[in-house]
């Protein structure tokens, strides 16, 4: 569930001399790979990285689209990553969890400025913790101060020891509540997962069913996302999915695919890059919030600055980060990386352009390693997401004949 992050590879294009019949040659610059074409660039840089798998795909404001694959999708086997595999969507179900938040404030069933203890009275208490301070739109933007402190693993013999524990939503506040805040409310920017769990306790709370029932209900069923489930606390993946890796260190790269997520009540949930996709351009298209609220979840605030190292110049909404493109303007998004699984995605503001990537081996052993992937991974949603690169010829495709095309 914790937002693992990665890399950014810059990609040059040449220039060419170009000879016009009778006229001096001239130095232009040529028209450089289409978007197909840099697409399958950009999935092969990341797989050279060291990475097992990348599938990615990109959806044009026509509906045309890109995809691509690179790498093996089984270290064992060798068989190769499909272009429609599940991944665990790990922090991106945040964006799902605010969305389902801002639907019950556009309802008035409750106020951003409602105070947790009023939701939770009890719940967030104790070293200097205090729900009557804290609101609900704190809680959304990461500006509570509340302490993380999920369990984790750092080893291949805590992988194996811990793979299959259950915590609930309980058990992680508690453990939060044995820290003191980081800041106080309002007064800073730190990313808490904790924060988000309790957003899920108060979905429960208002309406009197759980996050996941109101997220397949007020947005999966509408968008006919059937390929986004929820898992609950199962350790496998719906097939085909490649499998996951972790890099723990030189040698030692380890199948993590097998794991019950951290925040499991909440936040279990699997996905595929159509449907990542598809979310993303209802949500800024404007299909899924009322206006007032949509420009709510656009109001950002600067990140931390250990964040900038990760996000340069992103800044946090409610559920969703703006994060400027190479050729100006910004795009928005919620990356997600758990269980050997990262995913980096990415949206023009009016929803019409779309890219997400989904890597299925996190190499996390060195602070290098972590900021060269999420570097390439960058790198590939801002080439999807900026103009110039001429659109891919073939047609318009339906959904199942896109995801079985490869790239």
């Amino acid at each position: 569930m914790t937002s693992t992050l990665r890399k950014h590879l810059g990609m040059a294009l040449g220039i060419a001399t170009l000879l016009a019949a009778g006229m001096a040659p001239a130095a232009v610059r040529p028209a450089g790979p289409s978007r197909a074409e840099q697409l399958r660039e950009d999935t092969e840089a990341i797989h050279a990285l060291g990475v097992s798998g990348v599938q990615a795909l990109v959806i044009a404001p026509d509906g045309r689209h890109s995809v691509a694959t690179s790498g093996t999708a089984d270290l064992d086997t060798g068989r190769p990553v499909l272009p429609d595999g599940y991944f665990r969507m790990a922090s991106t179900a945040k964006t799902l969890v605010a969305t389902v938040v801002l639907q019950l404030v556009a309802e008035g069933a409750l106020s951003l400025d409602d105070t947790v203890e009023h939701w939770l009275p009890g719940v967030v208490r104790g070293n200097g913790n205090d729900g009557r301070s804290l609101t609900i739109r704190h809680l959304l933007q990461h500006t509570s101060g509340l302490h993380d402190d999920l369990p984790g693993y750092s080893t291949p013999q805590e992988y194996d020891e811990q793979r299959h524990d259950v915590h609930s939503s309980e058990e992680l506040v508690a453990r939060a509540m044995a820290h003191a805040p980081d800041f106080s409310p309002g007064e800073g920017w730190q990313y808490s997962n904790t924060g988000y769990v309790l957003l899920g306790t108060v979905v429960q709370k208002v309406t009197g069913r759980s996050a996941h029932a109101e997220i397949e209900d007020r947005i999966l069923g509408p968008l006919g996302l059937d390929r986004t489930r929820w898992m609950g606390a199962s350790p496998s993946l719906p097939r085909p999915h490649s499998r996951a890796y972790q890099l723990f260190g030189p040698g030692s790269v380890v199948d993590v695919t097998d794991q019950i997520p951290v925040g499991h009540e909440h936040f279990s949930w699997v996905t595929t890059t159509r449907d990542e996709n598809d979310f993303f351009r209802a949500l800024l298209g404007g299909r899924l919030l009322p206006p007032r609220q949509m420009a709510e979840m656009k109001h950002t605030v600067p990140v931390s600055p250990e964040f900038q190292l990760f996000w340069p110049g992103g800044r946090y909404g409610l559920g969703l980060i703006e994060r400027p493109l190479s050729c100006g303007g910004t795009y928005w998004g919620h990356e997600g990386g758990d269980g050997g699984y990262i995913t980096l995605n990415g949206v023009t503001g009016d929803g019409r352009r779309s890219a997400v990537v989904s890597m299925s081996e996190a190499r996390g052993d060195t602070s290098e390693h972590v900021l060269e992937q999420e570097n390439a991974a960058g790198s590939l949603i801002d080439h999807a997401l900026c103009p110039g690169a001429p659109e891919p010829r073939e047609p318009r495709r339906t959904r199942a004949e896109g995801l079985r095309r490869i790239g």
